[in-house]
């Protein structure tokens, strides 16, 4: 078995909300074992305070850093200073760094030119060029969002598995199928539009976008099966850091491009392919 990569995750207190704790961990650990935990502010105000119990259930290290001069924070050249220890002594193979603050752009174009792996976190309100800089980019709100929708969604679920059970008659059970016949067939016809629209919402690159790179790189490729959905997927990543199908309402890869009219998706042995129709 091959050996998991290595990763720092180092956190702007300062820049991102406690909330995210959770979610940047397990998005984090989707990349290899995460061998350094790292938390940088100035831990005596009082802002910081709501930080200190997901530190500790996390295991992450509270590091921290006085703000000498007023309006300057001290926390980012803290963070960078740590982030470049960290990089020369070769400790690990790649970095998350979250925050949404442009500052941290030059850092992460620098672990970059070093061959580390730099996964970048933040809100949407994050400044495109450090996005760029990054080789993944995961917006922690638009992804937030989601997970909780999923979450009440599941919840309404429940509410109506039970509501069904309790009801008796046929014909109520038929209707209620009925209607989620027809609310499944209006949710397929209109999966673009409803991307499109959450796109749009989120601050993320347009579908139209996406769906014209998606054609360039399938033609480029010239392979008669079409692309491969995983190596066109990396594609996609490499060239719109901020690209993940949950920002468009897709929980796979595969869902989020059956959606287009453009494509199809056809399955050959263990793979699955994507063509320009």
């Amino acid at each position: 078995m091959a050996e998991d990569k290595r990763f720092a995750v180092l956190i702007d207190i300062e820049n991102i909300s406690q909330k995210y704790v959770g979610l940047i961990m397990d998005e984090a650990s989707n990349y290899g074992d995460i061998t350094i935990k790292r938390a940088y502010g100035d831990w005596t105000q009082p802002a910081s305070a709501s930080w200190r119990k997901v530190l500790l259930e996390n295991s992450i290290i509270p590091m921290q850093q006085f703000n000498n001069t007023f309006g300057k924070n001290s926390s980012d050249s803290a963070l960078i200073i740590d982030a470049m220890k960290i990089l020369y002594n070769n400790n690990v193979d790649g970095f998350c760094l979250v925050s949404s603050d442009s500052d941290f752009t030059r850092l992460a174009a620098t672990i970059k030119e070093e061959g580390k792996v730099v996964v970048g976190m933040g809100e949407s309100k994050t400044p495109n060029a450090l996005i760029k800089a990054c080789d993944s980019f995961k917006m922690l709100d638009v992804l937030y969002k989601e997970q909780n929708e999923e979450k009440a969604e599941k919840a309404k679920k429940t509410t109506r598995t039970r509501t069904t059970t309790r009801k008796t008659t046929r014909s109520t059970k038929k209707t209620a199928a009925q209607v989620e016949e027809v609310s499944t067939e209006v949710s397929a016809e209109n999966g673009v539009a409803e991307a499109t629209e959450k796109a749009a919402d989120n601050n993320v690159t347009k579908i139209s976008t996406i769906e014209k790179a998606i054609k360039q790189i399938i033609t480029a490729h010239d392979d008669e099966n079409g692309m491969n959905i995983s190596t066109l997927g990396n594609s996609l990543q490499r060239r719109y850091p901020d690209f993940d199908t949950r920002n468009y309402g897709s929980s796979k890869l595969s869902k989020f491009l059956a959606e287009f009219d453009s494509l199809t998706l056809t399955r050959i042995g263990n793979s699955t392919y994507v063509n320009v129709k």
